[in-house]
């Protein structure tokens, strides 16, 4: 897992030119385009590429220009980052002069990645923190993740018994995580992710039946038509919210955002469907590729929060900040 996510955020140059937020909308599916590719080929390879990109867009939005340049070295040395946010119920992240105590729950890539950016609550509020995990360690918990799906993610719970943190490793004052429009706004990277897992269902989809000689069924052909247009309409989501995005603002440019993610995710569960039945029971087989697919993308839309989001977007009808339009 280590080498496929290095290779992956090689691949596309992130180690030597790091995401910026983008500036114009070429910018933005320049961003979004790897990491759709990505949930079309590997779901939790996605999580984690997700995770390196928004840690990276965070660092270089409110970093200094010595971090910024630290950044920049240890990426080109091949550094591996994700964003570990979660808190653990009885245990929260607290930062008390230079110790670090306490731990976070959800924290995907754990044993993998060189860095965690983490929040922690200090006395003038929640701090963000880079962490060098090579020199300053967690303990893992790798027991507690025992899901269906995403086991690859190595999502796990980590914590810290009064590890000492330099005050280089303070990114940006206190409260900045959760700055909007970028907290709310960058959960369209991993919608790109989720739209990428449908189009892998329907890759593998088709794939299986051509190889079996199923796919001239009519019932057989209906199910791939719908699944091509159930992907083709997640991509092309994700693709106009991106774009539409630099003509909103405030309210309008976020309920737009959760707008696309509850249209993704109700076309990822009807594509999962499609995809079952289509295959059969073969689909079922851990072996078979569409099996690690479902299981995954599965566990991947339990994203937080989804009745908020619909709320949100209900309000921004109400308040005509969301019209259909062509």
């Amino acid at each position: 897992m280590t080498t496929l996510l290095r290779d992956a955020i090689r691949s596309h140059d992130w180690h030597r030119t790091p995401a910026r937020d983008p500036q114009t909308p070429a910018d933005a599916l320049a961003v979004l385009r790897p990491l759709y590719a990505m949930g079309r080929h590997d779901l939790p390879l996605g999580r984690l590429l997700e995770g390196h990109v928004d840690a990276v867009q965070i660092v270089m939005r409110h970093g200094d220009a010595g971090q910024v340049g630290q950044l920049r070295r240890a990426l080109a040395d091949g550094a591996m980052l994700g964003v570990w946010n979660a808190g653990l119920t009885d245990e929260p992240l607290i930062l008390s002069g230079r110790r670090l105590h306490g731990g976070k729950s959800y924290a995907s890539g754990a044993g993998v990645l060189t860095h965690a950016l983490v929040t922690a609550q200090a006395d003038d509020g929640t701090r963000l923190l880079l962490i060098d995990l090579g020199t300053t360690p967690p303990a893992i918990d790798r027991g507690w993740w025992r899901t269906t799906g995403m086991q690859r993610s190595a999502t796990h719970q980590v914590r810290w018994l009064d590890a000492m943190v330099s005050p280089e490793s303070r990114i940006g004052g206190p409260d900045v995580y959760a700055r909007e429009p970028f907290f709310s706004g960058g959960a369209l990277r991993f919608v790109a992710v989720h739209a990428g897992g449908i189009a892998g269902l329907f890759d593998r989809t088709r794939d299986h039946l051509v190889a079996t000689g199923r796919a001239d069924d009519p019932f057989q052909a209906a199910r791939l038509a719908e699944l091509f247009w159930l992907a083709d309409a997640a991509a092309g989501v994700v693709r106009h919210t991106a774009i539409d995005g630099f003509d909103l603002e405030g309210e309008a440019r976020l309920a737009r955002v959760a707008a696309a993610r509850l249209a993704v995710s109700d076309m990822a569960e009807r594509a999962m469907a499609v995809a079952q039945n289509a295959v059969g029971l073969a689909g079922q087989f851990v072996a078979h590729p569409l099996s690690a697919m479902l299981a995954d993308l599965a566990v991947y839309l339990r994203q937080p929060a989804p009745d908020a989001q619909r709320l949100r977007v209900g309000r921004a009808v109400r308040d005509g900040l969301l019209v259909p339009a062509l």
